[in-house]
């Protein structure tokens, strides 16, 4: 009974999460007077396509399918917010907004891209790729990466990697297995970006189950040879991973790159994901305070964000990288850098006043991250 009870306790905020009526892609139109800006997403998916307003289920595809979209910001946007009616496309003054969606070929996708990043200027020539996590709708992921993109600030081309999951609280099995179908097409999104797109570097952002589908594309990448893409990934960024912590570092024996992990010790929804899968530590809620395991995982290159002491509208404390206006500003200012997020940078500018938490990572001669200057930046100081 009493391991029933935590269960239910660990369980109630994610059903009562659940119970909204599924998003979907109600197309509308958006004034500019009423509108802060305008993010264009391109997305390259394995769900299946289906009518709209859904556009793609969860449901596998027997191949990728690609699409452009137009999503606006509303006037009254605050940053690490994603403000979004209850039903309906809404007032887009108020609400993100969805106004364009076109469903595209291979072909026109890759020219599409091509002539964003050449009429952007040199340095700004970058793909931007999500990869949404676990019980996330298309919908969802689209609006979640429309205000990550917005407020992070960056100026290159974003690209929603989607994969099927069925946005449904019971579906974690399938979601699971849903992301391991997906990393052939991962692979080979990531590879077009690198070697047809003309862009200057890619880098990735993957949330949740997210991370897993990406570590294990990463994985299989190094494996076959090429796990930098002919030198054009950049970044790996991990929010709140959902991965097994010993798979985890299997995983980073073969991949032999550094990659930065944003933890937070107080996710409640990884530690639900703990207790379903044996008990087992997940990476994403790894504790700054545990020694022994940073420091094993310094040695295989990663970079930990500690944001346990963030606070964020998220009541499961699970997307605080994008909820918290902190948090999701400073991955946008660090893309900005040319070596990246976690690498050396005591020039960077802004405090990050409400990050209490703090940078753990690795130092050595092939990564050169300093501590001690992250650190400051996240605590407040200089």
């Amino acid at each position: 009974m009493r391991f029933r009870g935590v269960v239910w306790a660990l369980l109630l905020p994610l059903v009562l999460a659940a119970c909204a009526t599924p998003r979907t892609l109600e197309l509308s139109q958006a004034p500019a007077a009423d509108i802060a800006g305008t993010v264009e997403i391109y997305v390259a998916t394995t769900r299946e396509p289906s009518a709209q307003p859904v556009y793609f289920s969860g449901e596998r595809g027997p191949k990728l399918s690609f699409a452009r979209l137009d999503i606006t910001v509303p006037r009254s946007h605050k940053p690490g917010s994603l403000e979004l009616p209850s039903s309906g496309p809404g007032d887009p003054s108020k609400y993100f907004t969805a106004t364009y969606l076109q469903r595209l070929d291979l072909a026109p996708v890759i020219a599409d891209v091509r002539k964003e990043l050449m009429r952007r200027p040199a340095n700004q020539r970058d793909v931007l790729v999500f990869v949404h996590g676990y019980n996330t709708n298309f919908a969802d992921a689209v609006y979640r990466f429309a205000q990550i993109v917005y407020d992070s600030g960056f100026k290159g081309v974003p690209v929603l990697f989607s994969w099927p999951s069925r946005g449904e609280l019971l579906a974690y099995p399938y979601d699971r297995e849903s992301a391991f179908y997906s990393r052939d097409f991962l692979e080979a999104n990531l590879r077009g970006i690198a070697r047809d797109l003309g862009a200057g570097r890619m880098d990735i952002l993957a949330h949740s189950m997210g991370t897993l589908l990406t570590l294990e594309t990463l994985r299989q990448a190094a494996i076959r040879g090429d796990g930098a893409f002919g030198g054009k990934l950049r970044d790996v960024m991990l929010a709140a991973p959902d991965v097994d912590l010993d798979v985890f570092k299997t995983q980073m024996a073969q991949i032999r790159r550094p990659v930065t992990v944003f933890v937070s010790s107080d996710d409640r929804a990884l530690d639900f994901s703990r207790r379903f899968a044996g008990d087992k530590t997940r990476l994403g809620a790894v504790s700054a305070k545990d020694t022994e395991t940073i420091a094993q995982l310094e040695k295989l290159g990663v970079r930990i964000i500690d944001i346990s002491e963030v606070s964020s509208g998220d009541s499961l404390n699970h997307g605080k990288f994008a909820s918290s206006p902190r948090v999701v500003q400073l991955i946008g200012a660090r893309l900005q850098q040319d070596r990246g997020i976690g690498f050396a940078g005591p020039q960077f500018g802004d405090r990050i006043g409400d990050v209490a938490g703090g940078v753990v990572g690795t130092v050595g001669s092939t990564v050169g991250l300093v501590v001690t200057a992250p650190l400051t930046i996240l605590s407040g100081g200089r």
